[in-house]
C-alpha cells in the first residue's frame, strides 16, 4: 500500500459551488467552496444534516459535478471531465466508505473486495492475492467465503474499506462511516482510518456527526449551509 510523495495539495478547489434544481427554483449544496488539502493529511469535516457534507464528498469521488468553480483531485481536474474519465477517477483514484456499506449481497466477501480492481481490468490472481493480503490485515479471512448478510456491522464496514483499498487510491473518502455502528466498532473503524493515514501515508477525509475521529486529525474543518466555516483550522 505505497503512496507518491507530493507537494502539491491533493484537493483543490477554487469557488466550488453545486446548485440541484428543484421544481422552479434551486437549492444549494455547497457554495464558493476554497479548499486546499495536502497529501498525508487527516481531515475531518464537520456540519449538520444538510450543510453540505455528503455534496462535498460526492464532488470530490468525482460522483457529481460542480455547478460552477473548479476542483482537482490528485491531478485529475473535476470541474470538466469527461464521464469516462470520471468513471476512471472512481475506480483508481479515489476510494470510498459509506455509512450503508453499500456492499453487494450476492457477492461473497472476497468477490466483493475485488470487484473494483476487476473492472478495472486488473489481473485476476494478483487481485485475488492483494484482497486475502487487506482480508487478513483487518481481521477477516475467515470471513472470505461469506455474505454481506452473515456479517455483523462491523465486519462490513470492514470489507468494505478492504474494497476501498484495492486499487491503491490516493484518498480516501469516508461518508458518516460509523453512522451504523456500535461505539466499539465505530472506533475499531476510526482506528483503522487513522492506520491508514500514519502508517500508510494515506490522504483520508472523514465526514461525521462523532467526535471518535477527532483525536486523530491533523485538521478539522466546519460546514454550515453550503460554506467552510473554519477550513484553516488545524487540529
Amino acid at each position: 500500500m505505497s503512496s507518491t510523495p507530493s507537494t502539491e495539495p491533493i484537493i483543490h478547489a477554487a469557488n466550488l459551488t453545486r446548485i440541484y434544481p428543484l421544481g422552479d427554483g434551486s437549492v444549494v449544496g455547497i457554495s464558493q467552496v476554497n479548499l486546499d488539502v495536502a497529501p498525508g493529511e487527516l481531515v475531518v469535516l464537520k456540519g449538520n444534516s444538510g450543510s453540505g457534507k455528503s455534496t462535498l464528498l460526492s464532488l470530490l469521488a468525482g460522483l457529481d459535478r460542480p455547478t460552477s468553480g473548479d476542483l482537482s483531485v490528485a491531478g485529475n481536474n473535476l470541474s470538466n471531465s469527461h464521464r469516462l474519465d470520471l468513471t476512471r477517477f472512481r475506480r483508481e483514484v479515489v476510494g470510498m466508505v459509506f455509512q450503508s456499506f453499500n456492499l453487494l449481497p450476492t457477492l461473497n466477501v472476497l468477490e466483493n473486495v475485488s470487484l473494483p480492481a476487476l473492472l478495472a481490468d486488473k489481473d485476476a490472481e494478483a487481485t485475488r492475492g492483494k484482497a486475502l493480503e487487506l482480508l487478513d490485515w483487518l481481521g477477516l479471512k475467515n470471513r472470505r467465503d461469506h455474505h454481506p448478510g452473515q456479517l455483523s456491522g462491523g465486519e462490513m464496514q470492514r470489507t468494505a474499506i478492504a474494497r476501498a483499498l484495492i486499487n491503491d487510491p490516493a484518498l480516501i473518502l469516508a461518508d458518516e462511516p460509523t453512522g451504523n455502528l456500535d461505539s466499539r466498532n465505530g472506533m475499531m473503524v476510526i482506528d483503522l482510518l487513522g492506520q491508514l493515514n500514519r502508517a500508510f501515508k494515506r490522504t483520508v477525509v472523514i465526514a461525521t456527526h462523532s467526535d471518535l475521529a477527532d483525536s486523530l486529525a491533523t485538521r478539522h474543518i466546519r460546514i454550515r449551509d453550503g460554506a467552510l466555516t473554519d477550513p484553516s483550522c488545524d487540529g
